[in-house]
């Protein structure tokens, strides 16, 4: 059995339970972080030293990182489309996974924590406005690429770059500001929402 280590309402938690669900892999889940279990801990720390959450108990291995954590699962399955074999196909799995955690996540980040979670610490009108041009600028970059594929990121097929994408898309739509119409990004969401893995896994959070 799969043990997870984490919040549910936590995107990179969620990022590891929909690849379960896609791969029909059983898994148990803990509450660790912000409201839960304290992750600044020695209990914690000895499990990863960054404190942070997801982590992932397999047997008696121990994994962090959360884009880590879903390309372990996919191996660990291979061989499945979610993480194709051949060279090329998954470079340009990867190349998403890379995108999402390099250059989308890090524009959303002052926004989201100030419209949803109202956290005190980011309350600086400026910073919100700034943290929410950057993330329409680059949102932009992913509606040029599904308006030219018209299916998914990697090409035709589902794989994990959709996971982490399409939880990125879910807090884009719901994060309460006067967002551009992206249409191939909805269209693709919408695609991505209708999963009964997503609908188990994800829908409940932004």
């Amino acid at each position: 059995m799969l043990t997870i280590l984490g919040r549910e309402s936590s995107i990179n938690v969620r990022k590891v339970m929909w690849t379960c669900a896609e791969l029909n892999l059983e898994f148990e889940r803990q509450d660790w972080g912000i409201g839960f279990k304290d992750v600044n801990t020695d209990e914690f720390r000895a499990l990863n030293p960054n404190a942070k959450i997801p982590v992932l108990l397999d047997g008696d291995h121990v994994l962090w990182e959360s884009h880590t954590i879903v390309r372990y699962l996919a191996n660990r399955q291979a061989p499945t489309a979610l993480y194709p074999q051949d060279a090329w196909q998954r470079a340009k799995v990867d190349q998403w996974l890379d995108w999402q955690a390099s250059e989308l996540n890090p524009t959303w980040t002052y926004a989201f924590w100030s419209l949803v979670r109202q956290s005190p610490k980011h309350q600086d009108a400026s910073q919100v406005q700034a943290s929410l041009a950057a993330w329409t600028q680059v949102m932009g970059i992913l509606e040029k690429h599904l308006a030219q594929t018209q299916a998914y990121a990697a090409g035709p097929e589902f794989s994990l770059a959709d996971i982490i994408l399409g939880l990125s898309i879910h807090r884009w739509l719901n994060t309460p500001f006067d967002r551009p119409l992206l249409k191939a990004v909805e269209d693709y969401y919408h695609r991505l929402a209708a999963r009964p893995a997503f609908v188990e896994q994800c829908a409940g959070f932004p």
